[in-house]
């Protein structure tokens, strides 16, 4: 029986003016979230949050700037997930980056597609609705936690 969580960085991109980056993802198109994975053996919380965003999006560190960041955000993952993998849930570390870079920076065709869209919304537009229930409070509390 899984005893621990898996470490997990995100990643709320904001424009100056304020929008944030969300992105479709490819699996769920009704899916809209931010840049986030895993966080490797012998990687530091802002190693992982750099590879993920490259591997995501395609932006380098030179594309933003990081601002804040909040951790031991956690979920738990529904009994019978395929997401489990040996994990309770996900613990996550939200980093705030100020983006510096601009749309023509950002690609989603990495070599690890996941994403087949992206927009800038208001914050205070994003609908946790399209996310799985077993996250959304969390992802609702790193919003309201770093950009209030």
């Amino acid at each position: 029986m899984p005893t621990h969580y898996r470490p997990n960085v995100a990643a709320i991109l904001q424009k100056p003016g304020g929008e944030i980056l969300i992105c479709q993802r490819t699996d769920y198109p009704d899916c809209w979230q931010f840049p986030q994975g895993g966080i490797d053996e012998g990687e530091t919380a802002l190693q992982a949050l750099h590879r993920e965003l490259e591997e995501e999006t395609g932006l380098k560190p030179s594309h933003y700037q990081v601002v804040s960041s909040r951790e031991s955000y956690r979920y738990d993952f529904p009994e019978g997930s395929p997401l489990k993998k040996g994990f309770i849930g996900q613990e996550q570390t939200y980093f705030l980056c100020l983006f510096k870079g601009r749309d023509s920076d950002i690609d989603l065709n990495t070599h690890n597609v996941e994403f087949s869209d992206f927009r800038w919304i208001d914050p205070g537009d994003f609908q946790a609705e399209c996310l799985p229930e077993f996250k959304r409070e969390v992802v609702l509390q790193a919003i309201s936690d770093l950009l209030s």
